[in-house]
């Protein structure tokens, strides 16, 4: 791949995080270091044009190989953007290669900043933001390290004067060497210290007029301030820039991320855990008085639609099915998700039992008038069979009640027709209304409760000859009623 920083915006960069390899990042971040590099030769080049003025100032006996040495460093990291490319098959080389990389870049800025007068503006944004920059590209582990080196290196250069080590420095200070015999033995900052006191005192006005701007230009204290802040802005502020890239694609990945861990990738519906995982927050803010309506639709016979016209066609089915979902629950409160397979779960909050199968019957129809043309010019239609069971207030009462009595939903029996029935629920029950029970917790497994009663029906309709909706509620209706004669015959 080549490296290169153009259109380095939001996408590009977001494709530079997510999509290249190591070695291309690395190549990436040798890149951004030629440009740091570059800007410290024009640096140099600068000076040079005009030595006249800034001989007062600069050290140019110590210019000439500081510029050979900045030279030779912006050619052998280009030199490292492209090998670092070309060895991206070999993984142990490159990361010796990435030590060899961040080490060489610390000597070198750190060397830097000791040549030019330690300032901490640029130590500063060197520390932080080149650190945070090679932690986006490379392995955080040497970069925290390396990172940890150059702390202890800009320490040592700092301290070195009170132990009478004398660095190279490209700063002359010329109003103040000739008073100051010590001079070696000052550190940076006391430095600018002195010769900012001596600086002010040679103006006589307290605020500085355009008359003095020449004086001030002459002054070393402004090329060096210039200088600090030509090499620590700009990085400053590609550094700001680039993190702030960052965060908005980190902000735009979360919201993907959770797209694609809560959504089906076929129908683009909730996944069968998320719709879960609504139902259950759904369930949890129910109020007593509310009714919640659970059904599960299916395809008919869809194993043969794979088999005649091909999975391609399953899919689109099932695709074009989901959108009907949608389009005929747009006005409702309904939580939709593709349960598995050929199977959706719909859930009705706040829903009668009169009112869901309305829905439901509706549904149907829906789906078997549709007709389906694939690619292959096929032309043909598909039937659904629900499954509905509506919890009524009374019944959410109830569950709450034996569940803080600390009742499990396993006490529930089941019934001839395989659903589950509380012992305590039955027609007179009288219904209770408090503020107390819309606080008390459902069991975890409501809704594979709930689910489980809706699949019993699914499982009736299927039995009963598909493309129909049979109610949860009717069978169990069905079977007391049952329950009934057979006692009332024996009675006889």
């Amino acid at each position: 791949m080549a490296i290169s920083i153009y259109q380095l915006g939001y996408k590009k960069l977001s494709q530079v995080i997510f999509e290249w390899q190591l070695a291309d990042r690395t190549s990436l971040l040798a890149l951004f270091i030629v440009i740091e590099v570059v800007s410290h030769w024009l640096w140099f080049l600068s000076v040079w044009c005009y030595r006249g003025a800034a001989d007062n100032y600069v050290n140019m006996a110590l210019l000439y190989p500081m510029w050979l040495g900045v030279t030779v460093a912006a050619f052998i990291f280009w030199w490292m953007v492209g090998h670092l490319v070309n060895i991206k098959n070999d993984y142990q080389r490159l990361l010796r290669w990435q030590i060899i990389l961040v080490i060489l870049y610390t000597i070198y800025i750190t060397s830097i900043i000791v040549v030019v007068g330690y300032s901490s503006l640029v130590a500063g944004v060197s520390l932080v933001g080149g650190a945070m920059l090679g932690m986006m590209l490379m392995r955080r582990r040497y970069v925290w390290r390396v990172f940890l080196l150059q702390i202890i290196l800009i320490l040592l250069a700092i301290t070195s004067p009170y132990f009478g080590i004398e660095l190279p420095n490209l700063r002359q200070i010329p109003v103040i060497s000739p008073l100051v015999d010590v001079y070696d033995g000052l550190t940076y900052n006391e430095i600018m210290v002195i010769e900012n006191a001596i600086a002010s005192s040679s103006f006589s006005k307290e605020s500085l007029g355009w008359e003095h701007i020449s004086e001030l230009q002459r002054s070393s204290t402004f090329f060096w301030r210039s200088t600090h802040v030509y090499l620590a802005i700009p990085k400053a502020i590609f550094m700001v820039y680039t993190f702030r890239q960052l965060l908005l694609i980190l902000d735009d990945s979360r919201k993907e991320i959770l797209q694609h861990a809560n959504q089906d990738e076929l129908t683009t519906l909730d996944n069968r855990r998320y719709g879960l995982t609504k139902m259950q927050q759904t369930l949890a803010e129910i109020k007593d008085t509310e009714d919640y309506s659970v059904m599960l639709l299916d395809l008919d016979s869809f194993k043969q639609v794979n088999d005649n016209y091909g999975h391609k066609a399953g899919d689109q089915v099932l695709r074009e099915v989901a959108q009907i979902l949608i389009d005929s629950l747009s006005t409702t409160q309904a939580i939709i998700s593709r349960y598995g397979g050929e199977e959706f779960l719909i859930v009705l909050p706040n829903s009668a039992h009169d009112e869901a199968m309305k829905i439901a019957e509706h549904l149907r129809q829906s789906v078997g008038q549709y007709l389906i043309e694939t690619d292959e010019g096929d032309r043909f239609k598909v039937t659904t069979s629900l499954g509905l069971y509506t919890l009524t207030s009374d019944e959410l009462i109830v569950i709450k009640q034996r569940h803080h009595s600390s009742a499990e939903v396993s006490s529930f029996r089941p019934n001839r027709f395989g659903f589950f029935k509380s012992r305590q629920l039955n027609s007179n029950h009288p219904k209770i209304v408090s503020s107390s029970h819309s606080q008390q917790q459902l069991p975890k497994d409501i809704c594979q409760y709930l689910i489980s009663i809706a699949d019993k029906a699914l499982y009736e309709a299927k039995g009963r000859g598909r493309n129909q909706v049979i109610s949860a509620n009717d069978l169990l209706a069905e079977e007391k009623q049952d329950i009934v004669s057979v006692k009332s015959s024996y009675v006889t």
